[in-house]
């Protein structure tokens, strides 16, 4: 991530974060992202009973006059607010401590030798980027990095 979309997604998370746990929920992920000619500013919500369209809404009206007061963002841009998903992505170091014994998807940037460039297992320990996963049966572990994978996600559909 670009330096300049990093501090953004600094400055937008300092504002957006106390409204989103006053509105009793989780603030996910946030992410300022160009597509095309257009830049997208993507707030993700969760909460433990999951949200729904009234949450999105309720965030979206919530932070909008902050963020307008606050200006951390200088040009036009489009405001998202949604749900990470069923299979969310753990991007954060709270995250993977969260979900730590939890089903995971993981898909490498490069193939591993032996298990290939996608795999499933158990997040087993997480320490500084360094995922443990350990496969269904217990008897195979594998170490790697976050940043040696595309994604790691959880894997709510086993």
């Amino acid at each position: 991530m670009p330096k300049k979309s990093s501090n953004t997604v600094q400055r937008v998370w300092s504002v957006v974060e106390p409204i989103v746990k006053e509105l009793g929920l989780e603030l996910w992920d946030v992410r300022f992202v160009k597509e095309g000619a257009d830049w997208f500013l993507r707030v993700f919500i969760d909460s433990e009973n999951g949200v729904n369209i009234n949450d999105c809404e309720a965030v979206s009206r919530a932070i909008d006059k902050p963020l307008d007061d606050e200006d951390p963002i200088t040009q036009a841009y489009t405001l998202e607010v949604c749900s990470p998903g069923l299979e969310r992505p753990l991007v954060r170091d709270e995250h993977f401590e969260k979900f730590i014994g939890a089903d995971i998807i993981v898909k490498m940037i490069r193939p591993i030798d032996g298990i290939g460039k996608e795999f499933k297992g158990v997040l087993t320990a997480y320490d500084d980027g360094n995922v443990t996963v350990t496969d269904h049966s217990g008897e195979n572990q594998v170490e790697i990095t976050t940043k040696d994978a595309a994604w790691i996600k959880l894997d709510d559909f086993d």
